[in-house]
Formats: C-alpha cells, structure tokens, sequence
C-alpha cells in the first residue's frame, strides 16, 4: 500500500489535496473540505461526507456547480457531528443548508445531530437520505438500503439547482426526487484492503465474485462462479429496472470500485447498455469511471436515474470540482 501509517492516511490525503487543488480551502486539522469561494451570497449551501475510502466521493465533489462542503471521515467511518456543524457554519450565507447522507447508521445519526446543533446557532438545515442500492434491504451498515451511487447525481443535480440562487425548499425537493428516482447495484470481482487491516477485509476466493456487494465490503445477494462482463451486466441492470421501472429515459453511471481498469469499465459500460436497448430503456447521459469507490476493490456498480429534461438541464449544467468537471 503507499501509506506512510495507516493512523495517518486520511491526514496525508487532505493534505495532498490541499496541495493539488489550491481552488479548495481543505482544513487538514478539523478535516472539513470546502469550496475557497464561500459562502456564496445568496446560495444555498450542500454538506456531504461519510467515512474515507470512497474517494472522489464526497471531497472530489467540492467545487462550482456541485458541493460546497464535505467531511471526510475515517476510512469507512462516519465524520462526526462537530465537522458537520462547522462545514454548516462555513457555507451558510443566509440561505440555508441542505444536508446530503447516505444512507448508512453512523452517517444518519451524526447528520441529524449535526443539524440540531447548526439549528441551534441559527442555521436552517434541510436533510435527504439516499437509499439507492437494490441488493439487499438491510446490512451491517444499515436499517435499510445503502447509498451508494446516486449520491453523485444527488449532489450533482442539486448543486447546478443551488448554483442558480433556487431556495432551499426547492434544492430539497430536487433532492428528494432525484434519490427516489435512482437505484444502484455494485458487483466485486476481488475483497478491499483497508490501511488499518493490511490485507482483505472479507474471503473471496479466486475465481468467485460477490453479487449486491456494498461500498464497505458488506456482503450482497449471493456469490457466485465468475461470470462474464456480459452475464454480469444481465443480472445487475435486471435488478435495478426490477425495483425502478423501465419506462423513462436514464442518466446511467457505471461506476469502477476502484480496482477495475478503466478498459474494463467500458467493455462493462458497452454491455450495459445493451441490456438496456434490449429492455427498451433510453439513455440520455452516460458517465464511465471511478467516482464511489472501495479503496483497492476490483468490480463495478450501476445507478440509472429517471431524467426528464429538467434533470437533464441540471446534468448539463457547468460543474467544477476535482472529480466532475465540464462546461467551465
């Protein structure tokens, strides 16, 4: 692993993002990443965070267009209240704060404490939970679905919204619709290392994958023998339109877990959009690549979001962060 300690990686990768991204105010210390430019007067502001080890997502998601703060947490570990409230504190101009969580039960209860606090000092705060994965109802990490990657058209989608000066009621209720209106499914082809462990943090033997699994390791449906980048994207996009319908055009992410080359991705891309003509699904955009990731993990995952042409205006709109950049 290139570490110097596993008690210092999170540090050293702020540290170095501060170094790479100077458009970016990163606060190694109290580990809140925030755009340079804010607050921005008249702007609601967008919070994220969640445990490390998922990067681009959520500090590679901080800049023009889209977040303006995130709270890195330990890897695979939920940030804590006090970040929260000071990235709150931060971005606020007056206009409210919209909370984006994943669905996961540390990132759920240190959101809602964050948001008593933040309404404490005289902040409003809205909050939208995404719950987006199709493979299993509840696991270690959750009461109910994970989320997983939807959170990027999440805070995409209502980042251009916020971007526009639209008051917090309505970057909410974009939110909201945007997180009831995408479903996810991941697959592992190999097990994640964590920096503390050094080594796999579950058994997958060679030659088998993990179906449904979660961004954290968390087992999925079932394992199987390994499949074919075909038979693979039968089963997945077969999920997700099982649980989310098939009559609406889709934004498509095909989403590496960080491990998987990103000739593979779209080798897995091509099939999954032949599945999709196949069931008659239209694709309006389509994003290839590393974007909610698993550390070292070799494998995939899928999220289709309806999109009517408001989304669409909102996907297309200018975007500039260090992991999603067009239009500026």
């Amino acid at each position: 692993m290139l570490i110097n300690v596993p008690e210092k990686v999170v540090e050293d990768g702020l540290r170095g993002m501060a170094a790479a991204h100077p458009e970016l105010t990163v606060d190694v210390e109290n580990r809140v990443v925030l755009r340079r430019d804010t607050p921005v007067a008249g702007k609601v502001g967008l919070v994220s965070g969640g445990g490390s080890g998922h990067e681009p997502l959520h500090g590679g998601f901080v800049g023009t267009g889209m977040l303006d703060a995130a709270c890195p947490g330990e890897v695979f570990t939920s940030p804590v209240p006090d970040q929260m409230l000071r990235a709150a504190a931060a971005v606020d101009s007056g206009q409210g704060v919209l909370f984006v969580v994943k669905n996961y039960t540390g990132d759920v209860l240190n959101f809602e404490m964050a948001a008593e606090l933040a309404e404490d000092e005289g902040i409003q705060v809205a909050k939208v939970l995404v719950e987006d994965d199709v493979a299993v109802t509840d696991s270690s990490f959750t009461a109910g679905r994970r989320g997983t990657g939807a959170t990027l058209f999440v805070e995409k989608l209502t980042g251009a919204l916020a971007e526009e000066g639209a008051p917090l009621e309505q970057v909410e209720a974009l939110a909201r619709q945007v997180a009831g209106s995408a479903r996810s499914f991941g697959v592992a082809l190999s097990a994640v290392t964590t920096p503390a462990k050094g080594g796999p943090t579950f058994d997958l033997p060679a030659g088998e994958l993990e179906l449904g699994i979660g961004i954290h390791g968390e087992p999925g449906r079932e394992r199987r023998r390994m499949m074919t980048s075909r038979e693979i994207a039968d089963f997945s996009v077969d999920a997700v339109l099982e649980d989310l319908g098939t009559a609406d055009p889709v934004l498509l992410l095909v989403n590496g877990m960080g491990g998987t080359p990103l000739l593979e991705l779209y080798g897995y891309c091509a099939e999954v959009r032949r599945v999709l003509d196949e069931r008659g699904v239209p694709v309006a955009r389509t994003l290839v690549g590393n974007y909610v990731t698993s550390l070292d993990m070799a494998g995939a995952s899928v999220t289709l979001c309806r999109a009517d042409e408001e989304i669409l205006r909102l996907w297309d709109a200018p975007v500039r962060t260090p992991g999603l950049r067009w239009g500026l």
